[in-house]
């Protein structure tokens, strides 16, 4: 896709899959026309917030065919999702075939690279009850959406500018695993200030100076032997392109450290090392410039660095299948 493509998840393609409960089981997924669904508007989600949802993307390989990127992490992930927000939980079966149906009814709009078919599986907590505040929704709605898409960050190549946030978490520390919508509503506010006062692409959280990451991606440092982010803990989301990253990184011989990172830390590393944030529509985006204190860190020249090609080219070379992939990744649909 071009830079003239549309912003990344404002086309819907054609198709999509919908699965419902009767007394907490689901259905198998339908695969139907992509429009409004019905939901009471005293519907559990709309009210208490019991819903979550997923991202991940299939993409065009050289070969010609369309395949799915770690579509049982993502089913997983959900699962683990709904069980945090007490809602009925999706088989893993019954997620990863809706996920199959959607790209096999939608290969006619997926882009070449470097675009790809962005998915988005969504579940509600449907029961139709204002009164339940203290009681978990019984019932749910699944459906996954389907979109084109190009990048998610249309500066190329150019670094992204993070601001720092040193005095507010993401989220709220007992949901960060959990990739609900109330997480990055939290996010809105800090980044709008962060873009107007500073014209930050993204913030980077790092409350009392402990690195957790943006509003959107985890957080990477690389040099020339290292890859170094923070070890999982319940904080923040744990990325399935981070921890795509990390493996590909030990496999083509860089030591992985998992561990805390000091804000202090990341603004020395910038004087030799480069950083990245990553995430399924970010990929692996590099940083340029870290706004902290009043200043404007610099890393390398502003552009993305020859560690962080070198491991996004990895990635997307297995997702495109340009190479081997020894992981067992990728489901061809």
């Amino acid at each position: 896709m071009s830079n003239s493509a549309p912003a990344f998840g404002t086309v819907m393609a054609p198709h999509m899959a919908v699965a419902t409960t009767t007394d907490g089981v689901f259905a198998p997924a339908e695969i139907v026309p992509t429009g409004p669904i019905e939901l009471h508007p005293a519907a559990h989600a709309l009210h208490y917030g019991s819903a979550c949802f997923e991202g991940l993307k299939a993409h065009g390989g050289v070969d010609g065919k369309v395949r799915l990127f770690r579509a049982d992490r993502h089913a997983e992930r959900l699962r683990a999702s709904a069980n945090r927000l007490l809602l009925p939980v999706p088989p893993t079966d019954l997620v990863a075939q809706a996920l199959h149906d959607v790209v096999a009814a939608n290969l006619d709009v997926v882009p070449d690279a470097p675009g790809a078919l962005y998915l988005r599986p969504v579940l509600l907590g449907i029961d139709p009850n204002i009164g339940a505040a203290a009681a978990p929704s019984t019932e749910a709605l699944l459906y996954v959406l389907a979109s084109p898409v190009g990048d998610y960050f249309r500066g190329g190549n150019t670094g992204l500018t993070l601001a720092v946030e040193t005095e507010l978490p993401r989220t709220t520390p007992q949901f960060g695993q959990v990739k609900s919508g109330a997480n990055y509503a939290m996010a809105l506010g800090v980044t709008r200030r962060a873009r107007e006062e500073h014209g930050a692409d993204q913030v980077l959280f790092a409350p009392g100076g402990d690195v957790q990451e943006t509003g959107a991606a985890n957080f990477l440092l690389v040099d020339d032997r290292r890859v170094v982010t923070k070890a999982l803990d319940g904080s923040f989301l744990h990325g399935v392109t981070r921890d795509s990253v990390l493996t590909l990184a030990g496999d083509l011989g860089y030591t992985v450290e998992e561990r805390d990172i000091s804000i202090d830390e990341v603004a020395d590393w910038a004087a030799t090392g480069e950083a990245a944030l990553a995430g399924t529509a970010a990929v692996l985006a590099p940083v340029g410039v870290l706004v902290h204190r009043g200043r404007r860190i610099q890393f390398g020249d502003g552009a993305m660095g020859p560690n962080t090609t070198r491991l996004r080219d990895a990635l997307l070379a297995i997702q495109r299948g340009q190479a081997a992939d020894p992981h067992g990744w990728t489901q061809p649909v």
